[in-house]
């Protein structure tokens, strides 16, 4: 008699880069508790290579954004998956499950989608929802300038959301830190696609820059505090900044880049041979693997709220964020209180308020100064 068929499980992945990085601690602790199962990860298309060669699953289907869930649980019923985890809140997500006939599917609770799923997870006491504040409140807590209230306690943590989940199937729901293996080979086919002459050599840093986010200007420090700050790290180590980046409408990465250039090569003139540029412009030009790869060989990246951020932190890179719209003590880097990472913020009353543009003065985040931020840079990359 032949092995027994092993247990086919498809976990339903999220669809945003940082929170799919806040899932892996799940993802670890589901692998620990089902060693012999086969897991499959369902995830946009776009965030494929983040989890190629990751040992946390191990296959990844995708899917596009122009499919509809009809079309996407068709395409899942022809694997025969004995389980469904579904860590996304939305009623699309259920409903490929769903529709792919997986015969017992977990996920969060709520509404009808309630009746998409066997196994209803209920929500944990300490989860908090992401209130964004109406023009009405804000105007008035501007105005009131009260101090801000206590902030959330460490357990409100996005991660553990995706923990509580995979503890319905059994795995501890334990914290571990967010997690991304980089391997040499992949450093090194990084610096050769980057014409890279090799990583940091003895007494060279490399730091990374990362300006942009993709939910809004409101979680972006000013891009000219960015080049300010990056300028003033560089006059102080001689570092190479790694500049990361989407080109996109409102992305100041590459400008950001040029402003270094120029500056580096006016205070210190070229490069020395055999070393890596002033400044690298990676806006545009790495893969999701590329990216993890990259941030592995930085000594810190100075980076907004973003998932580059996080990816920082999952493969081992302290990062430096001033924090405005957003919470760190829900959607922060790595696990909460990690001392390598500086999660900067101004007393501001209106936040956060999770908008994705400011309709006041933008004070929380021009209550941030350089001279903070590059201190905290120097102090994470030692």
């Amino acid at each position: 008699m032949g092995a027994p068929r092993p247990e086919r499980i498809l976990i339903r992945g999220v669809n945003w880069l940082g929170d799919a990085v806040m899932t892996t601690p799940a993802l670890q602790r589901l692998r620990a508790a089902r060693p012999t199962a086969h897991l499959t990860l369902l995830t946009h298309e776009k965030l494929r290579d983040l989890w190629a060669g990751q040992p946390v699953v191990d296959a990844v289907m995708t899917f596009q954004g122009k499919e509809s869930a009809w079309q996407v649980g068709r395409r899942l019923r022809r694997e025969g998956f004995d389980r469904g985890l579904i860590l996304p809140n939305s009623p699309r997500s259920a409903l490929e499950m769903w529709f792919a006939g997986i015969p017992r599917r977990t996920g969060y609770g709520g509404g009808w989608r309630n009746w998409l799923l066997t196994q209803r997870v209920l929500r944990r006491q300490e989860a908090l929802a992401m209130h964004k504040r109406s023009d009405r409140e804000i105007t008035r807590l501007v105005k009131e300038n009260k101090p801000p209230p206590a902030p959330p306690p460490a357990a409100a943590h996005h991660t553990y959301q995706y923990l509580h989940l995979v503890a319905a199937l059994g795995a501890s729901a334990e914290p571990l830190p967010p997690a991304l293996r980089v391997t040499p080979a992949d450093r090194e086919r990084f610096l050769s696609r980057q014409q890279l002459p090799g990583p940091p050599g003895p007494g060279e840093r490399w730091i990374g820059l990362n300006a942009g986010a993709a939910y809004g200007p409101a979680k972006c420090w000013p891009a000219e505090r960015f080049a300010a700050a990056a300028i003033e790290v560089q006059r102080r180590t001689r570092c190479r900044w790694l500049v990361f980046g989407i080109p996109q409408p409102g992305d100041p990465s590459a400008q950001i880049a040029a402003a270094v250039q120029r500056e580096a090569e006016a205070n210190f003139g070229p490069a020395p041979a055999g070393t890596a540029p002033w400044v690298v412009n990676l806006v545009g030009a790495s893969t999701l693997g590329e990216l993890c790869a990259g941030l592995n060989l930085c000594q810190v990246l100075l980076t907004n709220d973003s998932g580059p951020m996080h990816v920082a932190a999952a493969v081992g890179t302290p990062v430096v964020v001033p924090f405005g719209s957003t919470s760190p003590e829900l959607t922060g880097p790595g696990l909460p209180g990690d001392p390598r990472h500086h999660c900067l913020r101004s007393p501001t009353p209106c936040a956060p308020c999770f908008r994705r543009s400011c309709p006041v003065d933008f004070r929380c985040m021009t209550g941030i100064s350089v001279a903070r931020v590059v201190e905290a840079v120097l102090q994470a990359a030692g």
